[in-house]
């Protein structure tokens, strides 16, 4: 079985903090939606390998994973355009987990998204504030905090809550790790990151969650399609 660091990444791994507070509050996100009804359908609208579905599946009545044709692990197919063949009103829940900085037009891409739920669905998506130049297959975007309200807002959507994972500090101890880890030999890397991560998650409390919100590495938002 492939190794799933996504979703249990290792103490080693020179993303843990982010991916360890990514993953659990995209989880705790769903479990609120889903408490009092298991039987939503879940779109994961560009599910890359989707990591979370083994915790997030059994949650839901059906989870389909939605994503270019390069991807087999997709069961539903778009081109860039990010455009579905699903029809309106569709899907209860979307889950969108590190993709809009990918997609070509980040308002198409919403703008579909709100198409495909139903009134009074949600949209759950995480993207990034400060992160690392990484295409799969493209890398276009990076948003402020206000930006990225500002851009969901627009195509429709009413933000029901905004969160942000690593503050400024830690954000910039992430961005010299990765800068200075590209240059070291291959097995120095995993120590390296033990250290750093340490760093991270200790400079991570100088900042509240409030400045968190305002100025972060990755944004995890709820937003809902109006009834």
């Amino acid at each position: 079985m492939k190794d799933n660091s996504r979703l249990n990444p290792s103490i080693f791994h020179t993303r843990y903090v982010t991916l360890t507070q990514l993953r659990d509050a995209t989880i705790n996100e769903i479990k609120l939606l889903t408490d009092q009804n298991k039987d939503k359908l879940l779109v994961d609208f560009g599910c890359g390998d989707m990591p979370y579905r083994p915790i997030i599946e059994p949650l839901t009545g059906k989870y389909l994973g939605v994503d270019l044709s390069i991807n087999p692990k997709a069961e539903h197919f778009i081109d860039f355009d990010s455009k579905t063949t699903l029809p309106d009103n569709y899907c209860d829940i979307i889950l969108s987990t590190q993709v809009l900085e990918h997609v070509d037009k980040p308002a198409g891409y919403l703008q579909e998204a709100l198409r495909i739920l139903k009134p009074g669905g949600s949209l759950i998506i995480s993207t990034h504030g400060h992160w690392f130049y990484h295409p799969t297959p493209y890398d276009y975007w990076r948003w402020t905090s206000a930006g990225l309200r500002k851009i969901i807002e627009a195509e429709g959507f009413k933000i029901n809550s905004f969160f942000g994972i690593l503050g400024l500090a830690a954000s910039g101890l992430q961005l010299f790790q990765d800068g200075i880890g590209v240059k070291l030999p291959k097995f120095l890397v995993p120590p390296f990151a033990l250290v750093m991560q340490a760093l991270v998650s200790l400079f991570n409390k100088i900042n509240s969650q409030a400045q968190r919100d305002r100025d972060a590495a990755i944004y995890v938002i709820v937003a809902q399609k109006p009834f």
